[in-house]
């Protein structure tokens, strides 16, 4: 009985301790938002963040990309064959690709590459109290810090998941195409025909809030660092993992809502 009580108010506190992180996280947004529409508009940082988080990205997003599109295809045809329906390929590859995979697979990338850096960046300057700092000079550490993170994150995850739908269905028009030999007339037909715009509307929508999502933790991680050094590998590690998590699970309602 004792020890059922101890687990039981182990978990209660857990839950209080993510209910607290989450009303945090939820102040932040609401001060990111805030702050995002008061001039000046930092449109230098901006633009960094974009090429940081962007530009530098894209050979990551087309490799990874190129490769899920592959898979796609040669999963998708042994499993089509098996009841006549290799022509099927082309449409499943894009469908897969512009819901699910392109907007989810990207996400995760960035949250690994860039989610982990602005962790670990705000993380090092709160230490440091270069975040003290910018409160001694007047300076709102959300407006300079966070806010140009959380724009570019916003815009530019929806860009890379263009590029990562398109080179998808190429690796796999080249697996169904080239390797498996399907007719390229047929492959190219069904994706015209069963894919919609509405389809890949919807992916960039997902892409633009796991965008929100993945540099709001990542910021608000780094933002609220403590313990040194040590401290900042603490919240690069948690930033990645609750970013992919939240990911995951907001993929799952932003699915129902939308198809």
């Amino acid at each position: 009985m004792k020890n059922f009580i101890t687990a039981l108010d182990l978990l209660g506190k857990t839950m209080m301790r993510g209910m607290e992180e989450a009303g945090s996280i939820a102040v932040l947004f609401v001060s990111v938002v805030a702050w995002s529409v008061r001039p000046p508009f930092r449109l230098k940082d901006i633009v960094k963040q974009m090429e940081f988080v962007g530009v530098r990205s894209i050979f990551l997003v087309v490799l990874t990309g190129t490769f899920i599109g592959m898979v796609m295809a040669l999963q998708g045809y042994h499993g089509f064959r098996m009841f006549g329906a290799e022509s099927l390929v082309g449409s499943t590859v894009a469908l897969g690709m512009t819901r699910e995979l392109g907007p989810v697979i990207t996400a995760l990338m960035i949250t690994g590459r860039c989610g982990s850096a602005m962790a670990a960046e705000l993380g090092t300057m709160r230490v440091t109290e270069q975040i003290d700092a910018l409160y001694v000079m007047a300076a709102n550490p959300v407006k300079h810090l966070i806010v140009p993170r959380m724009i570019a994150a916003i815009i530019m995850v929806p860009m890379l998941t263009v590029v990562s739908d398109f080179v998808g269905i190429v690796g796999g028009y080249f697996v169904g195409v080239h390797l498996l030999h399907i007719n390229s007339g047929v492959f190219m037909a069904n994706i015209t025909k069963l894919v919609d715009l509405n389809d890949i509307y919807n992916g960039l929508v997902k892409a633009a809030v796991f965008g929100l999502i993945l540099s709001l933790i990542g910021c608000y991680k780094g933002f609220n660092t403590k313990g040194g050094a040590e401290g900042v590998g603490r919240a690069t590690t948690e930033s990645v993992v609750l970013s992919s998590v939240a990911i995951l699970v907001s993929d799952y309602f932003l699915t129902a809502l939308m198809f």
